[in-house]
C-alpha cells in the first residue's frame, strides 16, 4: 500500500507539507531528531545541533502551528529541597518534556520520508521502502500505545474516571501508560504489538521496573496485539488487567 499509495503519487504527498519551509534547515532538523528518537526536548535539541535558546524558538514556532505538541513529563524532581543530596550519578539529570507530532503523517514524514526525499523525488523509492519495512515497527507501536491508553481511560470512565493518563518516564525507566484514579491509586501498563501471546514474564519485567522506579501500583494492564498466554488467562489475580486487540473495538 505504501507503496503503490505513496512512492508512486510522492509529488502530491510532498505538496501536503505546509508552510514549506518545514522541509528547510533548521525546522526538518528538529523535526527528523523528534520523530526518529524518543521525543525528549533536550535530546532532540542535541541530535538537531542547535543551542538551547535557538531551538527552544523554533519548538515554540512548530508548536503555535499545530505541527508539534508537548506531552508534559509527570516524574518528581529529584532534588525535593536545595540541600537535599541526591546520587553523584543523578546531578546532572534533567527532568524533560516530550515532543509528540499532532498528526500521523508528519512523524511519518520525517521519520521515514525526509532522508530520502530527493530520491523519491526521482522515482527512486527502492532505499525509503527497504528502510520503511524494517523500522514500521517504530511507527505503529506508538499509536498502539496512543490507542491503549484511550482504552484504558474508557474503562474506567463509568465507575472511576481517571484523573490522568499516558506514557510515564524518569531516571530510570519509560513505561508506555502510567495512569491515575481520583483516589491516587497507580496502574500501570505494557503496550505489546507482536506477532505473539505475551506471557507472564512480561508481567513479572514490569513489575521489576516498577519496583527500581520507586512506583506503588496497584493495577497491572496488559495490552496485547496477539492475546495472551494460558497462564496469565487463569491467573485470578484483582490487580491485573488484560486487553486484546478486539477490545480496541470499544473505541469505535
Amino acid at each position: 500500500m505504501v507503496e503503490s499509495n505513496f512512492v508512486q503519487n510522492f509529488h502530491i504527498f510532498e505538496s501536503l507539507i505546509k508552510p514549506s519551509y518545514l522541509l528547510e534547515s533548521p525546522y526538518k532538523e528538529i523535526l527528523m531528531a523528534a520523530a526518529r528518537g524518543d521525543g525528549k526536548l533536550y535530546s532532540v535539541l542535541r541530535k538537531a545541533r542547535l543551542s538551547e535558546a535557538a531551538g527552544e524558538k523554533i519548538i515554540d514556532d512548530l508548536i503555535d502551528l499545530n505541527i508539534l505538541k508537548l506531552e508534559m513529563s509527570r516524574e518528581t524532581p529529584l532534588r525535593i529541597h536545595p540541600r537535599h543530596k541526591i546520587k553523584k550519578e543523578l546531578r546532572t539529570y534533567r527532568i524533560q518534556d516530550k515532543l509528540r507530532f499532532v498528526q500521523p503523517f508528519m512523524r511519518f514524514w520525517f521519520g521515514f520520508v525526509e532522508y530520502y526525499r530527493q530520491e523519491l523525488a526521482c522515482g527512486k523509492g527502492e532505499r525509503f521502502m527497504e528502510n520503511f519495512q524494517n523500522h514500521y515497527e517504530r511507527l505503529r507501536s506508538l499509536v498502539y500505545e496512543q490507542l491503549c491508553d484511550a482504552l484504558l481511560v474508557k474503562h474506567y470512565e463509568d465507575h472511576a474516571p481517571l484523573k490522568s493518563s499516558g506514557s510515564y518516564w524518569n531516571w530510570d525507566s519509560e513505561f508506555d501508560i502510567l495512569a491515575v484514579t481520583d483516589d491516587e491509586k497507580l496502574i500501570l501498563g505494557e503496550c505489546k504489538y507482536k506477532d505473539r501471546k505475551v506471557c507472564k514474564n512480561e508481567l513479572t519485567k514490569l513489575k521489576a521496573k516498577a519496583v527500581r522506579s520507586g512506583l506503588d501500583v496497584n493495577t497491572y494492564a496488559l495490552f496485547s496485539k496477539d492475546g495472551f498466554s494460558n497462564e496469565l488467562l487463569q491467573c485470578k489475580d484483582e490487580r491485573l488487567l488484560l486487553f486484546d486487540l478486539d477490545d480496541l473495538k470499544n473505541l469505535l
